[in-house]
């Protein structure tokens, strides 16, 4: 009897348990519910407003079309422009570096005025025609409101970097129906290991990401694509070309937008609210001029309706082409200007016309049935998101989880391939550390080290400091006020611009109780190209136990 009494305690104790591990599960199913309903919401607006402006004045003339169009993707330009300019300039871009960001300097603790600036924007500049994406502001968007409501329901800043990471996922999953390609990036690009321990956390939010655009717009993919059949071995010959030239549009793409965008921060005389209107005029041009000569709207907005055609075949090369050339400098002015909005739909649009383009020219002189002019298709636009991004199984599992064929995996391996060798030599970056690097963001200086041994042969100049706060002066009122200001134990003394020495925080204290000049111990020099295994000793054998560089 006893016995049967223990067993039957022993349940509702182990119920009890457990029952904080179910609460989280909850509570991280409910957050990335919310994250991926509000990037499914942020899709359906968007296209609700594409629909209503430039496909709307599509139908009704030329006349109608480009005043309206005109009106469109400027007056949202200008609008966005605003909201960057004097309510959030953490909106501005894609979002995700600056996410990424906000997840190792801030544990993952975003504003709320970001959601909020993002959400409006990103409807309003891609719905409103901008030639940019919608990943960016939905990963931004769910990462923020993810991470913010884990702080109402109780969740200490310290924590917060699970929810921010796993609310990306969902977005991301929830943008294109994707939630192992929106894994494989969180852990890839955001939190940069794959074996992290947030690893639980993104993969339910993803699954609860992909559970929301289920529920509203059905299990289909992004893309709606038909394979009949299995690519020809001969393609494969003809892949590396096509990756090669894809890598190289995306390695364009990067080099002249952030090149743009440097450039335009020197605009001085154009207040910075004016900026994205320059971009959104120049996707009217390019976009109106397009239309004008097809009838085709792939250089506005995402260019999803223009992309599935392609897909579906039978796409004239040279309208291809004319896309490939037009798309490009268009999403080079909108987002080197300053726009709002992602990166990951224009690198798809552009491989995939890389691929097109390719695949019409070839056709001039060998048979291309369905199944190759796919796979052509498929690698072009794994190739351009791989030199972009650089996550080469997010490019890999984004494509297949669009086609839900394992026969174009081979292929998709091989565009990998070929674009990071070709993006790894010729830039030193991919595009989000490049925009960090040119925003003054060093990440390296955020990031725990994960290696003990690689991280000793790190230059010692990535931890230093090269605005010190320095000794200016020996005035007793000068250094009293430098102690009260800094909390710091060892200072150095500048003299004429120049390190002279070290004084620690207690012969300040003395030399002023005393109204008298402190001992200053000699510096100890080190090369900036030292290691940090090197500066360990060096530091030990300073006087100050401090080091200049």
């Amino acid at each position: 009897m006893s016995r049967l009494t223990s067993r039957l305690l022993q349940r509702p104790l182990a119920w009890l348990q457990s029952a904080p591990l179910a609460l989280q599960i909850g509570k991280d199913s409910l957050l990335g519910l919310i994250a991926g309903l509000a990037a499914v919401l942020l899709s359906y607006l968007t296209d609700r407003l594409f629909d209503a402006t430039i496909r709307n004045f599509a139908g009704h003339g030329a006349k109608v079309f480009l005043i309206g169009s005109f009106l469109t993707v400027v007056g949202v330009s200008l609008i966005c422009g605003w909201l960057i300019a004097r309510v959030c300039p953490e909106a501005a871009g894609s979002g995700i570096p600056q996410l990424k960001t906000a997840f190792w300097k801030d544990f993952g603790v975003v504003p709320w005025r970001v959601a909020a600036v993002k959400f409006v924007g990103g409807v309003l500049s891609i719905g409103g025609g901008v030639s940019l994406g919608r990943e960016g502001p939905s990963v931004q968007l769910a990462g923020t409101l993810s991470s913010g409501l884990s702080g109402m329901f109780g969740t200490a800043k310290q924590r917060r970097r699970e929810p921010c990471a796993a609310g990306a996922a969902a977005g991301l999953a929830a943008a294109f129906n994707t939630p192992l390609a929106a894994i494989t990036f969180v852990l890839e690009e955001i939190i940069g290991d794959m074996n992290s321990r947030v690893l639980s956390g993104v993969v339910l939010a993803a699954i609860m990401g992909a559970f929301a655009v289920h529920a509203i717009n059905g299990p289909q993919p992004a893309f709606e694509l038909s394979i009949t059949g299995e690519a020809r071995w001969v393609i494969y010959l003809i892949a590396p070309v096509v990756a090669s030239l894809a890598a190289i549009i995306g390695v364009a793409f990067q080099y002249f937008s952030l090149g743009l965008r440097r450039h335009s921060r020197g605009w001085t005389a154009v207040p910075a609210w004016l900026r994205p209107a320059f971009g959104g005029f120049a996707v009217w041009v390019l976009g109106a001029g397009v239309w004008l000569w097809s009838g085709r709207l792939g250089v506005f907005g995402l260019g999803y309706s223009d992309l599935t055609e392609v897909l579906r075949g039978n796409f004239p090369w040279l309208v291809a082409l004319a896309l490939l050339g037009a798309k490009l400098i268009a999403t080079v002015c909108a987002y080197g200007s300053g726009g709002l909005g992602g990166i990951f739909a224009p690198a798809l649009f552009l491989g995939a016309m890389t691929g097109a383009t390719i695949s019409g020219l070839t056709a001039i002189w060998m048979p291309m049935p369905p199944a190759d002019q796919t796979m052509l298709l498929l690698v072009g636009m794994c190739a351009t998101l791989g030199a972009l991004v650089r996550a080469p199984l997010t490019s890999i599992l984004i494509l297949f989880e669009m086609t839900h064929s394992f026969s174009v995996v081979p292929g998709l391996m091989l565009a990998t391939l070929v674009s990071q060798a070709v993006a790894r030599s010729l830039l030193s970056h991919n595009f989000y550390e490049a925009v960090l690097e040119q925003d003054g963001v060093h990440l390296e200086n955020l990031m725990p080290p994960r290696d003990l041994r690689r991280w000793r042969q790190t230059p010692v100049s990535v931890m230093a400091s090269f605005r010190p706060i320095a000794v200016e002066s020996m005035e007793p009122a000068a250094m009293r006020a430098l102690l009260d200001a800094h909390p710091y134990q060892r200072f150095p003394v500048r003299k004429e611009g120049c390190i002279t020495g070290v004084v620690t925080r207690q012969q300040l204290e003395e030399a002023v109780a005393e109204n008298a000049r402190p001992t200053v111990a000699p510096a100890k020099w080190l090369p900036a190209k030292a290691t940090i295994r090197e500066a360990e000793k060096a530091l030990l054998e300073s006087p100050g136990h401090f080091l200049s560089l």
